[in-house]
């Protein structure tokens, strides 16, 4: 998949997101090994979250991301 196209259409929002470092190496993983931009990966996770993520384990991610992050 590492063949890029060659016209992208144009995604309608636009913000800016702060994301760990391991978070960016796996987004920069993904785009390298589809030959797609950082933010139309975000589209298809966010798009097809149904999909692709398992929401149980989803959840459970958050709750531990939580506690390492709101550990005083």
């Amino acid at each position: 998949m590492s063949d890029r196209p060659k016209h992208h259409k144009p995604l309608d929002k636009r913000f800016q997101a702060r994301l760990s470092d391991a978070a960016y190496a796996r987004l920069r993983r993904l785009a390298e090994e589809t030959g797609l931009g950082n933010n139309y990966i975000l589209t298809v996770l966010l798009e097809d979250y149904d999909r692709t993520v398992d929401h149980a384990a989803f959840l459970q991610a958050v709750r531990e991301m939580l506690e390492r992050h709101t550990k005083d």
